[in-house]
C-alpha cells in the first residue's frame, strides 16, 4: 500500500484478504492504536503532568516501578477491557492475568504486553517503547485463565511495538511481513511510513551490555571478543557496538539498518534462563525480527518454539541481522 495509508485503511485491507473475516481483530489493533496514542501524550508530557520518577512499589519480577509504568498499564487495561474483543490480559506490571470486568462481553482473543519498556530512561529523555503480542483464545468468549496464555510464539496472532522518541511509531506484524506507521499528531492518525521493512542479512554492528561480560558463557564471550577484534581478528571487519537499554530503541535500530542484539544467559544469577520475559518481550519481538527476514534465538533453541510454562517466564534473546545471529548459535553448538 502507498506511503501515507492510515492504520485503519492497512488493517481493514488485510482483513479483506482472509475469508470469514468478523472485523473483531481490526476493532482490537484500533483500540491498541488508541492506548498508544494516549501512551504517546503521557511520555511526550512527562514532567509537565508530573509523572516522572520513581514509586516505592515492585512488580512481579522485583523491580522497582517508575510512575509511568502504572500508568502506561492502566492505560492498556482500560483501553481495551471494554469493547468485547478480549478473554483476558497479561502484563509485565501485574502478578496474575487480568480478569475482563463482569459488565463487558468476552472475545476471542487474548492481549499479553509490556507498557512501557525502558521504563529506566524515562527520567533521562531517551525512547521508551510498548510491546504486545496478541494471541487466539483456546475457548472463545470464556474468561481466561492463565493455561490459556502459556502457547508458543509460533501461535501469536499479531505481534507490535510503539515507540516513543522523536516520533511516536507504530510498528507490527501480522504475519504477512513487517510495517511501520507514523503517527501524525495533526490529524490523530497513524501513517504507513515504512513499508515492508526488512533487516540486512549481515551487519556491524551488536548491542550488548558489556558490564555483564564476566557472567557469560563461553560462546557468547567468544563471539563479542571476535568483533571486539575488528579487521585484525577473526572476523575480518570492524564492529560498532551499541546499547540503548531499551528493547524497542535497539529492535528499532535493527529493523531500519540492521544489527544484533544480545541479551544473553549468563551466571550473574544462576536461577534465571535469562532475562528478557517470554510472552510480552521476547516472543513478539522475534515474530517481528522473522517476518522482517532476520532470526532469533536463546543461542540453544528458536525462540518462537518454546512451550511457556509461566505468564512471566524469562529467556535468553540473541536477534537480528541472520547471519550473524547464525553465528552466535555455532558457537552455542559447538562449546
Amino acid at each position: 500500500m502507498p506511503i501515507g495509508t492510515t492504520l485503519t485503511q492497512f488493517i481493514i485491507e488485510e482483513q479483506r484478504r482472509i475469508a470469514g473475516a468478523t472485523g473483531d481483530f481490526t476493532a482490537l489493533l484500533n483500540d491498541l492504536a488508541t492506548s498508544i496514542k494516549v501512551i504517546s501524550n503521557a511520555v511526550n508530557k512527562g514532567a509537565l503532568i508530573g509523572v516522572m520518577g520513581t514509586l516505592e512499589s515492585e512488580n512481579v519480577q522485583g523491580e522497582t516501578q517508575k510512575k509511568l509504568d502504572v500508568i502506561t498499564n492502566d492505560i492498556m487495561l482500560r483501553h481495551n477491557e471494554w469493547a468485547g474483543h478480549l478473554a483476558g490480559m497479561a502484563s509485565e506490571e501485574m502478578d496474575e492475568v487480568y480478569a475482563i470486568p463482569g459488565q463487558y462481553p468476552l472475545g476471542k482473543y487474548l492481549l499479553v504486553f509490556d507498557p512501557l519498556d525502558g521504563s529506566s530512561n524515562v527520567d533521562i529523555n531517551i525512547s521508551v517503547g510498548t510491546i504486545f503480542s496478541i494471541l487466539r483464545a483456546p475457548v472463545a468468549n470464556r474468561a481466561a485463565g492463565t493455561e490459556d496464555f502459556l502457547q508458543p510464539g509460533v501461535k501469536q496472532v499479531c505481534a507490535g511495538y510503539a515507540l516513543y522518541g522523536s516520533s511516536t511509531m507504530l510498528v507490527l506484524t501480522t504475519g504477512h511481513g513487517v510495517n511501520g506507521f507514523t503517527l501524525d499528531r495533526e490529524v490523530g492518525e497513524f501513517l504507513l511510513t515504512h513499508p515492508n521493512m526488512r533487516i540486512p542479512e549481515d551487519t556491524k554492528e551488536f548491542a550488548i551490555n558489556t558490564s555483564n561480560r564476566r557472567f557469560w558463557e563461553a560462546p557468547v564471550q567468544r563471539y563479542v571478543e571476535e568483533c571486539l577484534a575488528g579487521k585484525e581478528g577473526p572476523r575480518g571487519k570492524d564492529f560498532n557496538m551499541r546499547w540503548v537499554a531499551s528493547m524497542v530503541a535497539e529492535v528499532h535500530r535493527i529493523l531500519t539498518r540492521g544489527g544484533i542484539f544480545m541479551y544473553p544467559r549468563d551466571t550473574k544469577d544462576p536461577a534465571k534462563p535469562g532475562k528478557l520475559r517470554l510472552l510480552y518481550e521476547a516472543n513478539p519481538m522475534s515474530m517481528i525480527v522473522e517476518q522482517a527476514g532476520g532470526a532469533s534465538s536463546t543461542g540453544y533453541e528458536r525462540i518462537l518454539d518454546i512451550q511457556p510454562e509461566g505468564l512471566h517466564q524469562r529467556v535468553a534473546v540473541i536477534l537480528g541481522s541472520k547471519n550473524e545471529v547464525e553465528v552466535v548459535v555455532e558457537y552455542h553448538r559447538t562449546a
